[in-house]
């Protein structure tokens, strides 16, 4: 796939963290206009506009980023009740929802200053993304940032015991909303396990579940056409329960068109809360102890209950830590016949 780059951009300015391994590149000025009336119209926007979708690709695809690359371009936020808004970006397009972003936007609005710690120790950075308005609340100590708690907008379970025929047979999956729209199933009913030996298959798999399940109505959103999709396949390991009856599992997230989350992925996690809890896997006060194909981990919860239209819902949280690794300049030489960057994959 080859860039379209549409904008006389000659350098970028990003600061680059990750968030249990899986890569976010923020862009706190970005060089072109991103008009819209909020975060979720900006979005839409964006998607067909040559000079922001050009500049996703100079910043995702190679030689800059890479088929997995991840970041977001900081926007104005919706009102004055969030610190700022972010559009989040992946080698296919513009998400709705990104959790290990929000933690690492969290981090950097502390680090750099963007938001003032509080004394107390523990500091809200308000967010406005396409799928609503979330919450960073950053845990400090002695100034430095020592975890994040990723308060999400409420998630819900769409529909359980969904039958769809594969190549490894019939599967039944559950479908789950936390931000974006994912499709959960136990890895070992097809044969998998969350393992890195077995990404080729993960992703192949993961890939085929989205898209037989794309044009289905449980690919719709119940009240915003604009957060309409499956956007990802989520495969689980059940790693058993504590003593205290915290459970633990090994996931991974294939989204857009064949990424593969190294995080455990906190929007995929906070559909995965509001599945195990409608399921009453998850009981009231305790925990998910969520692990990523990496080893990395996040630590999820209930928070809160909550309706939304007919369905039951809760509020979710998801706790990592993000952390920076570099920041970058990213230049554009006019005559580079592949300044618009490719992925081979």
């Amino acid at each position: 796939m080859m860039g379209t780059y549409a904008m006389p951009i000659r350098a970028v300015d990003t600061v680059d963290y990750h968030t249990g391994g899986e890569p976010f590149r923020i862009v706190v000025e970005p060089p072109v206009p991103m008009p819209g009336e909020s975060v979720a119209d900006r979005r839409i926007r964006a998607m067909d506009d040559p000079a922001v979708d050009g500049l996703r690709q100079l910043l995702c695809f190679e030689p800059r980023g890479h088929a997995d690359m991840y970041g977001g371009f900081l926007t104005p936020p919706d009102d004055a009740g969030a610190d700022f808004g972010v559009l989040f970006w992946h080698k296919d397009g513009f998400s709705t929802a990104c959790g290990h972003g929000t933690i690492a936007l969290g981090v950097w609005a502390v680090e750099s200053g963007r938001v003032v710690p509080d004394p107390a120790g523990v500091t809200d950075v308000t967010i406005d993304v396409p799928s609503g308005r979330v919450v960073a609340r950053v845990h400090t100590e002695a100034d430095q940032v020592t975890g994040v708690d990723f308060v999400n907008v409420p998630s819900y379970v769409l529909a359980t015991d969904v039958g769809i025929e594969t190549s490894r047979g019939r599967v039944s999956v559950d479908i789950g909303y936390g931000g974006a729209i994912y499709a959960h199933l136990r890895a070992a009913d097809v044969g998998l396990s969350v393992d890195p030996g077995n990404v080729n298959e993960l992703i192949a798999f993961g890939r085929k579940v989205k898209s037989l399940l794309i044009e289905t109505p449980y690919a719709r959103h119940p009240t915003d056409c604009r957060l309409d999709g499956i956007y990802g396949t989520i495969l689980f390991d059940e790693l058993g329960e504590s003593a205290d009856g915290d459970l633990h599992q090994r996931k991974v997230t294939i989204f857009a068109d064949g990424e593969l989350d190294r995080s455990p992925c906190g929007s995929g996690s906070s559909s995965r809360v509001a599945v195990l809890a409608a399921r009453g896997a998850l009981r009231p006060g305790k925990t998910l102890v969520h692990d990523s194909i990496v080893g990395s981990r996040f630590v999820c919860a209930v928070v809160g209950e909550t309706t939304v239209g007919a369905f039951d819902a809760v509020i979710p949280t998801v706790t990592g830590m993000a952390y920076r690794y570099g920041s970058s300049q990213f230049t554009v030489d006019p005559r580079d016949p592949l300044a618009s960057g490719f992925v081979l994959r």
